[in-house]
């Protein structure tokens, strides 16, 4: 009886600590000496796409490629990069995908302006049905002669005829 109840304490005090798991974070175990270049890294790190997460900057994903590509980022910044050589570096390896906000080019134009074309086209079609409707006579006119408000104040006041 003893173990068993042993075992409910160890599996009760096993779900009490489980939620901390949640507090763990990755930390990167080489970090430049020098403050502001790790900052600089982590600033250019969340402006890349990690290649494994899709919707998540190698900065927030803790996964394998990440953290190697954090590591990329982080030579390429000691080595004297800036932000902007270290992001073509990037994009010469893997593409314009790894970046987070992908620049306004001409492959690029449908990305960016696909959402106003289709809210547009969306106006568009609105204006169009609103006209034709008009244009039909399916308006409700709502104009009502004297004898109809008459008896509509007459069964609002409960005199029905």
């Amino acid at each position: 009886m003893t173990s068993l109840r042993m075992m409910i304490v160890g599996a009760f005090m096993g779900l009490l600590l489980l939620p901390t798991l949640a507090l763990a974070v990755a930390v990167d175990e080489n970090p430049l000496a020098d403050p502001a270049l790790e900052q600089q890294v982590q600033d250019i790190s969340k402006t890349l796409r990690c290649l494994v997460c899709q919707n998540q900057s190698i900065e927030d994903s803790n996964s394998d490629l990440a953290k190697d590509l954090r590591n990329v980022v982080r030579e390429r910044v000691a080595a004297g990069d800036n932000g902007d050589q270290v992001r073509a570096y990037m994009v010469d390896r893997y593409g314009e995908w790894v970046l987070m906000s992908p620049p306004v080019s001409q492959r690029t134009y449908v990305l960016w302006l696909g959402p106003l074309a289709l809210v547009l086209v969306g106006l568009f079609a609105i204006i169009v049905m609103m006209r034709r409707r008009a244009a039909d006579g399916t308006q409700i006119d709502i104009a009502l002669s004297d004898e109809d408000k008459a008896r509509a104040k007459a069964l609002l006041k409960g005199n029905d005829e």
